[in-house]
């Protein structure tokens, strides 16, 4: 029996309410069979924000299980062996983080808050939808490069640069 092996993500912001939870429902759309997200923060929301939420039903992902939770579950006895580790926020990634059981692959991607959008004063709904949109497009975008990493063929050392590769392109891009 040939049975694949599924690689358990785990996406890290400080609030766990904007990016990391588009993360989530992202990668466990596309890694289907392959992988399993999950999301967490230093400091978690008491929810999800609304606009992630109202973004990812509109696109057909479901919510029902998406909340906002503490990254300590995740390092607790009991939790999923994590076999990757990602900071999608630049607080979170200077953080001193848990230490994870298995010791995951980890590495910093970097995305601008779409919720911040909700700060600039007059800012409207349709420019707050299009801030979330844009932050799904682009995480849509690392994580189908990532899902197509050769994972099983690379080696360690090399997976990890490819992964800290990535967090660097997203830097100088942004």
């Amino acid at each position: 029996m040939n049975e694949q092996k599924i690689y358990n993500v785990l996406f890290l912001c400080t609030g766990n309410s904007a990016r990391s939870i588009l993360a989530e429902a992202i990668l466990n759309r596309l890694g289907l069979g392959k992988f399993q997200a999950f999301s967490a923060g230093s400091h978690p929301k008491p929810a999800p924000n609304p606009h992630a939420i109202a973004l990812l039903k509109q696109l057909n992902h479901p919510t029902d299980t998406l909340r906002s939770k503490s990254w300590d579950e995740f390092a607790a006895e009991g939790a999923p062996d994590l076999d990757f580790v990602f900071t999608l926020c630049d607080s979170a990634a200077g953080e001193v983080c848990p230490v994870w059981p298995g010791q995951p692959m980890t590495a910093h991607w970097g995305f601008e808050d779409p919720a911040a959008a909700e700060e600039v004063e007059g800012i409207n709904d349709a420019d707050i939808a299009l801030a979330f949109a844009d932050a799904y497009k682009q995480i849509h975008n690392m994580l189908d490069v990532f899902i197509n990493l050769p994972l099983a063929s690379l080696d360690k050392l090399s997976l990890q640069k490819r992964l800290d590769d990535m967090g660097r392109s997203r830097d100088s891009a942004a």
